[in-house]
């Protein structure tokens, strides 16, 4: 699977974990060029607190596309250094 914005790679990987409907990526498979830490935080009352990552492709910033559990509870060990996408990046 891959996932793409702004037609470039953000993540590539065949080890996928799917919780409510999205794929986990391996925090690995990203490219990290084309990622950087937001502030942005959300908390899931089974999964824990999501950190975010902006998405940046030839000068264009997709705020807070990406997200990862840095802790996740124990419900959500699987996601565990594993990324997810959302906000019209496309995964497939």
């Amino acid at each position: 699977m891959q996932a793409t914005w702004n037609g470039a790679v953000i993540a590539s990987s065949d080890d996928i974990v799917t919780v409510d409907g999205n794929a986990y990526f391996p925090a690995e498979s990203l490219d990290n060029a084309m990622v950087r830490p937001s502030s942005h935080r959300t908390v899931c009352g089974w999964k824990g607190e999501a950190h975010y990552y902006d998405l940046v492709v030839d000068g264009q910033v997709n705020n807070n596309a990406a997200w990862f559990y840095p802790e996740p509870k124990d419900a959500a060990e699987a996601i565990r250094g594993r990324v997810a996408f959302w906000k019209g990046v496309q995964v497939g």
